[in-house]
């Protein structure tokens, strides 16, 4: 089963139905016990870093988050589901993520882009051997809506950069971890070939 979690933000039927339409039985989940019970994770997410590590602290999704990570099963992130494995954001201030990653999320800062970045853009693959990008070729083109970005702390994470005023890392990949700044439910058949990777 592959658990969507639900903590009161995001666009999760769309990620529902996206990974259900490449092969998953996957379901949403609002308890630790959901989570616990997954053999596959998305951490799926639209709006605010503060928000979310709110809502998720009030759950008690927090520790089984990092649980379910640790254990070395598939992980998936998504947008603002990216952001939140960082340490810090400063979105709203200095606010602290989950931590399981290093590095921080930022805002666009120059004054001729559009922010925040909506449409496609291209990514620039760094890391072919990524489990979710077989069968993607360099130079796809898939969606984003956002107006931060994470800054890891490790580069060598880093296994695709898009291009917006300046490179930035649009995916990471760190052994079981695998997290994305665009929408691959949104990002038509680049991202559904994704979710396959991912679904196995």
């Amino acid at each position: 089963m592959i658990a969507v979690v639900d903590y009161g933000m995001g666009n999760l039927r769309s990620v529902e139905k996206a990974l259900q339409r490449a092969g998953g039985d996957a379901r949403i989940v609002q308890t630790a016990e959901g989570i616990a019970s997954a053999e596959r994770l998305v951490l799926p997410g639209v709006g605010a870093f503060a928000d979310c590590m709110r809502n998720l602290t009030a759950q008690g999704l927090i520790e089984p988050l990092k649980r379910f990570i640790e254990s070395g099963q598939p992980f998936l992130g998504i947008c603002l589901g990216y952001q939140v494995l960082f340490e810090r954001s400063e979105e709203g201030g200095d606010v602290a993520g989950l931590g399981i990653l290093r590095g921080c999320v930022v805002r666009f800062r120059e004054a001729a882009l559009k922010v925040p970045q909506i449409g496609w853009n291209r990514l620039r693959i760094r890391k072919p051997a990524c489990p979710l990008l077989r069968g993607v070729a360099d130079g796809s083109h898939v969606y984003f809506v956002h107006s931060y970005f994470p800054k890891p702390a490790e580069a060598a994470l880093v296994c695709a950069e898009t291009d917006y005023g300046a490179p930035f890392a649009s995916m990471i990949w760190k052994e079981n971890i695998v997290a994305c700044q665009f929408h691959p439910e949104k990002s038509q058949a680049i991202g559904l070939k994704m979710l396959e990777n991912f679904v196995g």
